[in-house]
Protein backbone atom coordinates (compact mmCIF):
# COMPACT_ATOMS: atom_id res chain seq x y z
CA UNK A 1 0.00 0.00 0.00
CA UNK A 2 2.85 2.14 1.01
CA UNK A 3 4.22 1.70 -2.37
CA UNK A 4 1.29 2.80 -4.36
CA UNK A 5 0.69 6.33 -2.40
CA UNK A 6 4.73 6.73 -3.30
CA UNK A 7 4.29 6.38 -6.85
CA UNK A 8 0.96 8.18 -6.97
CA UNK A 9 3.00 11.10 -5.40
CA UNK A 10 5.44 11.27 -7.32
CA UNK A 11 3.60 10.94 -10.64
CA UNK A 12 1.65 13.77 -9.14
CA UNK A 13 4.97 16.07 -8.97
CA UNK A 14 5.97 15.11 -11.91
CA UNK A 15 2.71 16.25 -13.40
CA UNK A 16 2.56 19.40 -11.50
CA UNK A 17 6.55 20.12 -12.73
CA UNK A 18 5.39 19.81 -16.29
CA UNK A 19 2.38 21.94 -15.88
CA UNK A 20 4.10 24.61 -13.93
CA UNK A 21 7.11 24.80 -17.10
CA UNK A 22 4.70 24.97 -20.12
CA UNK A 23 1.59 26.87 -20.41
CA UNK A 24 -1.71 24.25 -21.83
CA UNK A 25 -3.81 25.75 -24.51
CA UNK A 26 -6.87 24.16 -24.96
CA UNK A 27 -8.68 24.95 -28.79
CA UNK A 28 -11.92 24.67 -29.30
CA UNK A 29 -13.48 22.08 -31.20
CA UNK A 30 -13.37 22.37 -34.70
CA UNK A 31 -16.69 23.67 -36.63
CA UNK A 32 -18.80 20.55 -38.27
CA UNK A 33 -20.93 20.90 -41.33
CA UNK A 34 -24.81 20.90 -40.16
CA UNK A 35 -27.93 22.48 -41.30
CA UNK A 36 -30.97 23.00 -39.73
CA UNK A 37 -34.71 24.86 -39.66
CA UNK A 38 -37.79 25.08 -38.09
CA UNK A 39 -40.82 26.51 -38.97
CA UNK A 40 -43.16 27.54 -35.95
CA UNK A 41 -46.64 29.42 -35.01
CA UNK A 42 -48.52 30.87 -32.16
CA UNK A 43 -51.50 27.29 -32.86
CA UNK A 44 -51.69 24.56 -35.28
CA UNK A 45 -51.55 24.95 -38.59
CA UNK A 46 -50.18 28.54 -38.51
CA UNK A 47 -46.70 29.39 -39.16
CA UNK A 48 -45.82 33.06 -38.85
CA UNK A 49 -41.72 32.69 -38.47
CA UNK A 50 -39.16 30.25 -39.81
CA UNK A 51 -35.35 29.92 -39.44
CA UNK A 52 -33.08 27.46 -41.63
CA UNK A 53 -28.97 27.82 -41.39
CA UNK A 54 -26.80 25.68 -43.21
CA UNK A 55 -22.78 25.33 -42.23
CA UNK A 56 -19.81 24.03 -43.97
CA UNK A 57 -17.64 22.95 -41.57
CA UNK A 58 -15.60 25.84 -41.90
CA UNK A 59 -16.83 28.21 -39.39
CA UNK A 60 -18.90 29.97 -42.62
CA UNK A 61 -22.88 30.04 -41.70
CA UNK A 62 -25.91 30.73 -44.38
CA UNK A 63 -28.90 30.69 -43.15
CA UNK A 64 -32.04 32.84 -43.36
CA UNK A 65 -35.27 33.87 -40.92
CA UNK A 66 -38.27 34.75 -41.80
CA UNK A 67 -41.69 36.12 -39.60
CA UNK A 68 -44.77 38.14 -39.93
CA UNK A 69 -44.61 41.87 -38.57
CA UNK A 70 -46.93 43.93 -37.18
CA UNK A 71 -48.65 45.07 -40.47
CA UNK A 72 -48.96 41.51 -41.77
CA UNK A 73 -46.18 41.64 -44.07
CA UNK A 74 -43.94 38.69 -44.43
CA UNK A 75 -40.08 39.77 -43.54
CA UNK A 76 -37.33 37.59 -44.30
CA UNK A 77 -33.62 38.21 -43.45
CA UNK A 78 -30.76 36.35 -45.10
CA UNK A 79 -27.63 36.27 -43.31
CA UNK A 80 -23.95 34.88 -43.70
CA UNK A 81 -22.00 35.11 -40.71
CA UNK A 82 -17.75 34.53 -41.00
CA UNK A 83 -14.89 35.08 -39.27
CA UNK A 84 -15.75 38.74 -39.37
CA UNK A 85 -19.01 39.01 -38.03
CA UNK A 86 -22.57 38.69 -39.05
CA UNK A 87 -23.76 40.26 -42.44
CA UNK A 88 -27.60 40.68 -42.68
CA UNK A 89 -29.33 41.18 -45.68
CA UNK A 90 -33.11 42.46 -45.70
CA UNK A 91 -35.18 40.82 -48.46
CA UNK A 92 -37.66 43.80 -49.58
CA UNK A 93 -39.26 40.99 -52.19
CA UNK A 94 -40.36 38.60 -50.16
CA UNK A 95 -44.37 37.77 -51.14
CA UNK A 96 -47.02 39.62 -49.26
CA UNK A 97 -49.60 37.27 -47.26
CA UNK A 98 -52.55 36.42 -49.50
CA UNK A 99 -55.77 38.21 -49.56
CA UNK A 100 -58.54 36.54 -47.73
CA UNK A 101 -61.67 35.05 -49.52
CA UNK A 102 -64.73 36.48 -48.84
CA UNK A 103 -65.43 33.85 -46.47
CA UNK A 104 -62.64 34.40 -44.34
CA UNK A 105 -63.27 38.25 -44.80
CA UNK A 106 -66.99 37.88 -43.66
CA UNK A 107 -66.00 35.46 -40.57
CA UNK A 108 -63.09 38.24 -39.84
CA UNK A 109 -66.01 40.83 -39.88
CA UNK A 110 -68.53 39.21 -37.29
CA UNK A 111 -65.87 38.33 -35.02
CA UNK A 112 -65.11 41.99 -35.03
CA UNK A 113 -68.83 42.95 -34.56
CA UNK A 114 -68.60 40.63 -31.80
CA UNK A 115 -66.20 41.18 -29.84
CA UNK A 116 -67.25 44.90 -30.01
CA UNK A 117 -70.97 44.01 -28.63
CA UNK A 118 -68.87 42.22 -25.73
CA UNK A 119 -66.72 44.71 -25.22
CA UNK A 120 -69.16 47.70 -25.00
CA UNK A 121 -71.43 45.33 -23.00
CA UNK A 122 -68.79 45.14 -20.62
CA UNK A 123 -68.11 49.14 -20.30
CA UNK A 124 -71.81 49.44 -19.12
CA UNK A 125 -71.97 47.21 -16.13
CA UNK A 126 -73.34 48.78 -13.01
CA UNK A 127 -70.73 48.05 -10.36
CA UNK A 128 -70.32 44.30 -10.62
CA UNK A 129 -69.09 41.45 -12.07
CA UNK A 130 -70.14 40.22 -15.24
CA UNK A 131 -70.65 36.50 -15.54
CA UNK A 132 -70.91 34.84 -18.39
CA UNK A 133 -73.18 32.51 -19.54
CA UNK A 134 -72.72 29.52 -20.65
CA UNK A 135 -73.62 28.89 -24.46
CA UNK A 136 -76.09 25.66 -25.21
CA UNK A 137 -72.91 23.87 -26.34
CA UNK A 138 -71.17 24.58 -22.96
CA UNK A 139 -74.33 23.82 -21.16
CA UNK A 140 -74.26 19.96 -23.00
CA UNK A 141 -71.04 19.46 -22.71
CA UNK A 142 -71.10 20.70 -18.75
CA UNK A 143 -73.94 17.92 -18.21
CA UNK A 144 -72.28 15.35 -20.17
CA UNK A 145 -69.59 15.46 -17.89
CA UNK A 146 -71.23 15.82 -14.89
CA UNK A 147 -73.11 12.71 -15.46
CA UNK A 148 -70.09 10.38 -16.79
CA UNK A 149 -68.25 11.80 -13.80
CA UNK A 150 -71.42 10.32 -11.80
CA UNK A 151 -71.07 6.96 -13.31
CA UNK A 152 -67.50 6.55 -12.66
CA UNK A 153 -68.00 7.90 -8.85
CA UNK A 154 -70.52 4.57 -8.64
CA UNK A 155 -68.66 2.56 -9.92
CA UNK A 156 -65.68 3.41 -8.06
CA UNK A 157 -67.82 2.77 -4.91
CA UNK A 158 -69.21 -0.60 -6.10
CA UNK A 159 -65.88 -1.89 -6.39
CA UNK A 160 -64.55 -0.31 -3.56
CA UNK A 161 -68.09 -2.33 -2.14
CA UNK A 162 -67.00 -5.62 -3.54
CA UNK A 163 -62.86 -5.36 -2.25
CA UNK A 164 -63.63 -4.85 1.24
CA UNK A 165 -66.37 -7.86 0.59
CA UNK A 166 -63.76 -9.78 -0.36
CA UNK A 167 -61.31 -9.37 1.95
CA UNK A 168 -63.63 -9.66 4.96
CA UNK A 169 -64.71 -12.96 3.45
CA UNK A 170 -61.08 -13.88 3.17
CA UNK A 171 -60.07 -12.39 6.49
CA UNK A 172 -62.85 -12.52 8.56
CA UNK A 173 -61.17 -11.69 12.00
CA UNK A 174 -59.72 -8.71 10.60
CA UNK A 175 -62.78 -6.17 11.83
CA UNK A 176 -61.63 -7.79 15.25
CA UNK A 177 -58.20 -7.65 14.98
CA UNK A 178 -58.31 -3.68 14.08
CA UNK A 179 -60.74 -2.71 17.08
CA UNK A 180 -57.60 -4.42 19.64
CA UNK A 181 -55.77 -1.72 19.33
Amino acid sequence: MLNKVIVLCCCLSATVADIGSESVVTLPPAPKPYAFGYAAGRFPGHIDRTHSEVSDGSGVVHGSYAYVDPSFQIRKVDYIADHNGFHPVLNKNAPALPNDTPVVAAAKERHLVQYARIADQHQHVAQGVVVPQDSNAVEYAKNKHLYLFQKIAEEHARIAAEREALKLAQHPNSLEQEGDY
